[in-house]
């Protein structure tokens, strides 16, 4: 890590990362009983609707002994999943997590209750990772799937089963309790308000946390949700599993004749546009900071609650989209900066990148975010994962990795189990701006995130002629401060979705998609290359795929125009090389 300002933000991180855990340290020495710790819980008023869609074929997999969470998979062989060593961090989160209880409910059969009680059983009798168990999210997560599956496991339970099922509600709200006092980053004090709400709602005998509970969920709601319905993260994934729990929350409030808080009805109002704006036609939303494969069917539930007829915004200049929408072609584009550090975990460097669909086939994507595994994730965030432009095949984000000398690689490693691999710096000028002409939506923006190591400005201009069903694009590479730019490496690339063929043609490439739409490719001022990539995002996992690269040096100001364009429905033409 060269000394310079991302090393002195890597030092402010530490210093401020250090503070918050003697905080925690101090406040467990000092802290008085807490409200929950003084109180039991003593049944179950209500058990809240579960949004998420279910798949009952999920059972007969756990009846097998086979549990397939986040993109990876483990055989019990007949034993308890809690047993083994976890494939992947973000399987444990889903395990622990017992979002899955919700498959056995869907089944509604004996064998899938028992086996839910089992495995309820097995958790409560302390066998698993007690750390794994205890993450905030994690635990927040738990609490709201015991709450809503709780007719599936408590049918046919025992007295001693269902006083042993209420006491581990009660411990694990104490443990979000004291986690929001002891001080948790800002999406787990959210994730962690909701559960403690839903816990006031739906249990006789900790009713008056219900107050703390929602004070707590409208002041992050005001402060996370911006006015255009976008999370601070920036992440729609966080977004939409956010509005999962925040709809039955709110049917929850009205079914105990309490008044939801008017942030909550604020923040639904405001983020279900925002969603629309990021969806495809193909029902999946856009692979920015975060976003992987889409739960098709839980976009679809959101959506209902807009309204079938609602039209997407356009333009969202505080959570930095847009949207140029013309006939059947869709352009998604980026023209954020990076979010704040604290929500920046699952940020990507793709200031500028763009996604491109004419109707339900998708053209031009970014890689997206796999399920499981973290270098392949910090790999998907990277800039050259984006379909924007990358130089020296670096990003425009400066991520916090494990590097430097022997002491800090030891102190990153020890951030990064605490807090992820956050943003340590990104573009700190983007501006954005977008003309509506009489044939066409003009879109211009840039950024400055590659200014400090390589003094180079980023400019992108995008232009949608729906007549045509034309996409007209021009990107600039201008000096930052006086002198000649040294030379840099430059790649603007297009990653494709593996549904387009592509091939050279001699007016440029030509794109085909499975729908037998034919479009081509043109550009001028760079090299013309077809290079191999992977799609994160495919529902059944990574997928092999293709880029369009275009490969130019820089060391003055240059210009690059670019152009998609389809043509009529055809055969693909006899291919020559690009």
């Amino acid at each position: 890590m060269a000394w310079g300002p991302d090393r002195w933000r890597f030092y402010r991180l530490v210093a401020r990362e250090t503070a918050r855990t003697l905080r925690a340290v101090g406040a467990s020495l000092t802290a008085s009983p807490d409200i929950l710790a003084r109180m039991r819980v003593t049944g179950l008023v209500i058990a809240p609707q579960d949004l998420r869609t279910s798949d009952a074929t999920f059972a007969d997999d756990i009846y097998a002994g086979m549990f397939v969470f986040a993109g990876r998979s483990l055989a019990a062989s007949g034993g308890s999943p809690f047993d083994y060593a976890a494939p992947s961090p973000e399987w444990a989160d889903e395990l622990y997590g017992f979002g899955w209880l919700r498959h056995l409910r869907a089944a509604d059969t004996a064998l899938a209750r028992a086996n839910a009680r089992a495995f309820v059983a097995d958790f409560i009798a302390g066998r698993g990772d007690p750390a794994l168990a205890r993450h905030t999210p994690v635990a927040a997560r738990r609490l709201i799937s015991f709450l809503c599956q709780s007719p599936l496991v408590l049918e046919g339970a025992d007295h001693t089963f269902y006083q042993n099922f209420l006491k581990a509600i009660a411990r694990n709200a104490q443990q979000l309790e004291r986690d929001l006092r002891r001080g948790v980053p800002p999406q787990w004090r959210l994730n962690a308000a909701v559960a403690l709400c839903y816990a006031g709602l739906c249990c006789d005998g900790i009713q008056p946390i219900l107050r703390r509970a929602t004070r707590i969920l409208s002041r992050e709601l005001d402060r996370q949700i911006l006015t255009d319905g976008g999370h601070r993260s920036r992440d729609p994934r966080f977004a939409m599993e956010l509005l999962l729990d925040l709809l039955p929350l709110r049917q929850s409030y009205l079914s105990r004749s309490v008044e939801p808080p008017a942030a909550l009805l604020r923040a639904v109002d405001r983020m279900l546009p925002l969603l629309r704006l990021l969806r495809h036609p193909d029902a999946s939303l856009s692979h920015f900071n975060g976003m992987g494969a889409t739960d098709a069917d839980h976009l679809a539930t959101l959506l209902v609650y807009d309204g079938a007829l609602a039209r997407p915004m356009m333009h969202a200049p505080n959570s930095g989209y847009e949207r140029l929408e013309g006939g059947r072609v869709i352009v998604v584009a980026d023209v954020g900066k990076s979010p704040p550090l604290p929500y920046s975990l699952n940020a990507g460097a793709g200031c500028l990148a763009f996604e491109m669909s004419s109707g339900p086939q998708r053209i031009v994507v970014n890689c997206g975010l796999p399920a499981s595994g973290p270098d392949l994730r910090l790999l998907a965030r990277s800039t050259p994962a984006h379909s924007t432009a990358s130089v020296a095949d670096s990003s425009s984000c400066r991520f916090l990795t494990a590097t430097g000398w022997w002491g800090e690689r030891v102190v990153a490693e020890w951030l990064i189990r605490r807090r992820g691999a956050v943003v340590l710096r990104g573009p700190a000028a983007v501006a954005a701006e977008r003309v509506e002409e009489a044939d066409s939506t003009v879109l211009a923006a840039r950024h400055d995130g590659y200014a400090p190591e390589f003094g180079i400005v980023h400019e992108r201009r995008w232009q949608l002629f729906p007549a045509e069903a034309r996409l007209e694009g021009r990107d600039a590479f201008l000096r930052q401060g006086k002198g000649r730019l040294r030379g840099h490496d430059v790649a603007i690339r297009f990653h494709l979705h593996p549904g387009i063929a592509v091939r050279g043609v001699p007016e440029g490439l030509e794109l085909a998609s499975a729908l037998g739409e034919i479009w081509v490719f043109r550009a001028s001022g760079a090299e013309i290359a077809i290079e191999e990539s992977v799609y994160f995002s495919g529902l059944t996992g990574p997928r092999r795929t293709d880029q369009i690269v275009l490969h130019l040096r820089v060391s003055d100001d240059v210009e690059v125009r670019w152009s998609f364009e389809r043509l009529a429905s055809a055969p693909m033409r006899g291919a020559t090389a690009p």
